[in-house]
């Protein structure tokens, strides 16, 4: 068999929209950076794929501007070893973390007011593309055998045939082992474990950020450890969407951790020595000291042992699981703070939390309170710092988008359920309100903490329905569940619409008086559907201790309860 080629830098991968014609296409990572602002967005298989994928790019342009400027000059805070891309260099030791942000900023401005990256990225992935080769020495994101079967135990070595994975289990879309097949899987059975190799790449990047813990081999430690279930896995991902791939790469490139922790070189997984050596350090499962290594780690060892026919048999080992308690280097994500210890952990989803939408939660993107005394995502600490610097428009919209997938709640499978995304548009001049008497922020808190007061009310007039209608116990929560949910699920419209109306230059009262009106009139609309729709028997009603029950009494108490709770929040 002839030797298999497949170059990352070159060869094209990543599915992308083009601006223009709203045609998919396929790149390559040069391609990609060299025409970022003409393709409008990632186009994989899933929005996770498209987010662990992105994450690979800004692993590429953190490494490259935080050693270089626009020129492509080594920043004077660092000192130059012998490697070219500056891989070997060091920070003076003089260094003042004000120069370091001062560069950095100016940095990524200049970028952004150019509209496109400069050369030196495309020269850095020409540099180091023998590390981006599919099947070459140092094939990418897997160990080679050698490797492999010196990290595992010997009775799991690649000639044993053991501690494999199927392609139709790294395909997320499928996630099916062995032993469980999928019954609603987008590929039939013969077809689940035949893929082309750019769609291979694309998996192979996203199941290192979303594994499940089903393994059963795990590298050789001197101690025992938990096995990684895939860091991007157990976040509650958030990002900045832009109106192309250059912007939205712009928007979530952080260049500086704003004091978080010390300042360390930049070394995503391809600038180890060899897999081995990448491995001897994530062995400890401590968190990186830099974003680029944290962007491109690995939750699994992996190797590729290819048949003549280019079948392919995947080896898999689980790495330990980084410590992720205040891992504020981390960007994307909400955190959720721990009553008893004070510390700080990502506000993981599961399955109990679907179907509450991203502005119910808007607190944990953005800082309510005057006082920066609250966790910020750190994309959004990082648009603040530009705002603050005057770096980017004023008067502008910002999409924060949430991606994630969804566990199963299984801790011995941690198996993907369900694929979750949301967005909520916001005007940056809101976002970031300095205006400590009319703070936008607070007051937006306060107006969803009064919508969600009104939609309990009608949880608790649909939970009266049911018990008119005599439920039980879990079926009556089951009941007055179900009617919420679609309750809210027509309200973030609205809700979203109204958000992205706001100004910093606008008299809060009146536009807070208009959602409140639009709310009135929409929760009574709600209540009237359940009304319309009614039967004989909610008409008649019961004879309760309390009188008469039935279904026109209880849209009047509904109704009361909704305009008190209005004018409480007047």
């Amino acid at each position: 068999m002839s030797e298999r080629k497949f170059n990352l830098t070159t060869d094209p991968w990543i599915k992308v929209i083009v601006s223009d014609t709203n045609q998919e296409l396929k790149v390559s990572l040069i391609d990609l950076f060299k025409n970022a602002h003409q393709y409008r967005q990632l186009a994989g298989e899933m929005r996770v794929q498209d987010l662990a994928i992105m994450r690979l790019l800004l692993a590429i342009l953190t490494t490259v501007y935080s050693r270089f400027d626009t020129a492509g000059q080594l920043y004077d805070w660092l000192i130059k070893g012998t490697d070219q891309f500056g891989s070997d260099a060091k920070f003076d030791e003089d260094y003042d973390e004000e120069e370091i942000e001062e560069d950095t900023l100016t940095t990524w401005h200049e970028l952004y007011q150019k509209g496109q990256f400069s050369n030196l990225v495309i020269e850095y992935l020409k540099y180091y593309s023998n590390r981006f080769d599919f099947f070459g020495k140092h094939p990418f994101y897997q160990a080679t055998k050698e490797e492999y079967d010196s990290l595992v135990p010997a009775n799991k070595a690649v000639a044993k045939g053991k501690g494999t994975v199927a392609i139709k289990q790294i395909n997320r879309r499928v996630s099916e082992s062995n032993n469980s097949p999928a019954l609603f899987s987008p590929k039939a059975g013969e077809y689940k474990n035949e893929m082309p190799i750019d769609e291979l790449v694309r998996w192979v990047i996203t199941y290192q950020n979303y594994t499940g813990v089903t393994d059963k081999t795990k590298i050789t430690a001197s101690e025992k450890f938990s096995v990684s279930p895939g860091w991007l896995y157990k976040l509650n991902p958030v990002l900045i969407s832009g109106k192309s791939i250059f912007e939205t790469l712009m928007l979530n490139l952080v260049l500086y951790n704003q004091g978080e922790q010390k300042i360390a070189l930049e070394r995503p997984v391809w600038e180890f020595a060899s897999a081995k050596a990448y491995i001897s350090e994530r062995q400890t499962g401590d968190l990186p000291d830099n974003l680029a290594e944290l962007y491109t780690s690995w939750a699994r060892v992996l190797h590729f042992e290819w048949s003549e026919v280019g079948q392919a048999t995947i080896f898999s080992a689980g790495l330990p699981k980084i410590e992720s308690t205040n891992a504020f280097i981390e960007p994307m994500t909400v955190w959720r703070q721990d009553d008893k210890t004070g510390k700080y952990r990502p506000a993981v989803r599961s399955l109990k939390t679907l179907s509450k939408s991203m502005w119910r939660n808007f607190s944990n993107y953005v800082n309510v309170q005057t006082a920066n005394d609250t966790q910020e995502p750190g994309v959004i600490k990082w648009l603040r710092l530009l705002k603050e610097n005057q770096l980017i428009i004023r008067n502008r919209l910002l999409t924060l988008v949430s991606i994630d997938l969804i566990d199963d709640g299984n801790a011995t499978s941690q198996s993907p359920t369900t694929e979750l995304y949301d967005d909520m548009s916001i005007d940056i001049g809101v976002l970031f309100d300095t205006n400590n008497v009319y703070y936008w922020p607070a007051r937006i808190e306060q107006v969803i903490d009064l919508t969600q007061k009104i939609g309990q009310d009608f949880w608790i007039f649909a939970r009266n329905l049911g018990k008119m209608r005599g439920f039980q116990k879990d079926g009556l929560t089951g009941f007055a569940n179900q009617l919420s949910t679609q309750f809210y699920y027509g309200l973030n419209e609205p809700f979203k619409n109204w958000l992205a109306s706001l100004t910093d230059e606008d008299k809060r009262d009146p536009k807070i008086i208009a959602w409140q009106n639009q709310l009135r009139n929409y929760a009574f609309n709600e209540g009237q559907k359940v009304v319309d729709t009614s039967s004989s028997r909610d008409i008649k009603g019961i004879i309760t201790e309390h009188g008469l029950q039935n279904i026109f009494i209880l849209m009047d108490q509904f109704k009361f309860n909704v305009n008190l709770d209005l004018k409480k929040g007047r």
